[in-house]
Order: C-alpha cells, then sequence, then structure tokens
C-alpha cells in the first residue's frame, strides 16, 4: 500500500509594486544621505575666510581713529554686515560646488550649529551697549563667534572648530583686558581668520 504524500508548496513572493524607477530613486537617495551624514563637511569658505580677515582688519585701522564709542561701533557693525555678507556667498558657492546645493545635510547641519551663538550675540550686543558696557563688546563677540565656529564645525574639517577655539581663546583675554578691544578684534577676526582662511583654501578646495 503506498503512503499518502502532502506536497507543501511554497507561496510565491510577492510582487513590489513599486516602478522600478521609483526604487532606483530611493536607493540613490538613501545612499546619498548615509554618505552625508558619515562625510565632514568641507563646504567652509577659506577664501572666504581670508576676504573675511582682510575686511576685518580694515575695519581695526577705521576704528582705532574713531573719537567716539558710538561711531566705533557703527564700525564695526557694518564690518560684521559685510563679513555676513561674503561668508554667506563664499559659503554658498563652496557648497554648491562640492555638495551640489548649499542645503545639502552636511551644510544644514553647520549653519543650525553656528547660528545660535550669533543670535545671541546680537541680543548681548544691545543688552551691553543700553547697559552702558561697551568695553564688554569685543571679547563677548569673539567668544560667541568662536563657539559658534566650533559648534557649527564639529560637522566640518579638523581646522575649523580649532579655528573656533583659537577665537575663544582671543576673545577671552580680550573680555579680562577690555583696553585691548580693537586689537583684539583685529587679531580675532583678522589675523586668525585671514590664517586659518588660507589653510582651509589649500587643504580643502577653495
Amino acid at each position: 500500500m503506498l503512503g499518502c504524500y502532502t506536497v507543501l508548496t511554497m507561496p510565491d513572493d510577492p510582487i513590489d509594486p513599486t516602478p522600478l524607477g521609483d526604487r532606483a530613486r530611493e536607493n540613490l537617495s538613501f545612499i546619498r544621505n548615509t554618505m552625508e551624514r558619515a562625510t565632514a563637511f568641507t563646504g567652509v569658505p577659506g577664501w572666504g575666510g581670508v576676504w573675511m580677515g582682510s575686511t576685518a582688519l580694515v575695519a581695526a585701522g577705521i576704528a582705532a581713529e574713531t573719537t567716539s564709542r558710538r561711531a566705533w561701533l557703527s564700525v564695526w557693525l557694518a564690518e560684521g554686515v559685510l563679513a555676513f555678507l561674503i561668508g554667506a556667498w563664499s559659503l554658498g558657492r563652496k557648497s554648491r560646488r562640492l555638495q551640489g546645493s548649499v542645503f545639502a545635510r552636511p551644510a544644514r547641519q553647520f549653519l543650525l550649529g553656528f547660528a545660535p551663538p550669533v543670535l545671541v550675540g546680537a541680543f548681548l550686543t544691545a543688552a551691553l551697549w543700553s547697559n552702558g558696557s561697551p568695553a564688554l563688546l569685543p571679547g563677548t563677540w569673539l567668544l560667541l563667534y568662536g563657539a559658534g565656529v566650533v559648534t557649527g564645525g564639529a560637522y566640518s574639517v579638523r581646522a575649523v572648530p580649532l579655528m573656533g577655539l583659537v577665537l575663544i581663546g582671543v576673545g577671552a583675554v580680550t573680555l579680562f583686558w577690555p583696553a585691548w578691544g580693537n586689537f583684539g578684534m583685529a587679531t580675532g577676526f583678522g589675523v586668525v581668520q585671514i590664517g586659518f582662511g588660507a589653510y582651509i583654501a589649500r587643504r580643502h578646495g577653495g
């Protein structure tokens, strides 16, 4: 007598209804995002830092010749606006060349890390000026700008957070010796940015 055998059949794999082109785009997007998260942001503009440092040295020379605190503040606020425009333009230009877009994940991470200390600096500028403590502005600006470079530079190449630490050091000295205010500004915003900017430009593509 022949035994009875039960034939087991495996169900066919379900057919993925997603079109092949959409799946390919999803895979490419996943690969791109993974590479962005794993790659240091090299879009920090070296030559932009050189230009910003150069205009800071000019501003320091002009500010040293002013005869009132208000005129001194006006010179440095104008320099701040000019430096922001130079930095934004050069950052966008380099990011588009290296990452394809200024809104790529590494660039967004850098900007999100950099922006809060700078915003705090704007509020402290108004508070210190209105409370009659303008001598503390140079050290405060250098400290907060350096902090922004460090936090934003956490997603960048090593030279960027190192530059931020040097700026913090210059800011600390300037804060406790406010008579060196204009010299500290020239050193931090001028010499330090030019030196590190030239290094970044040579080593990391402009």
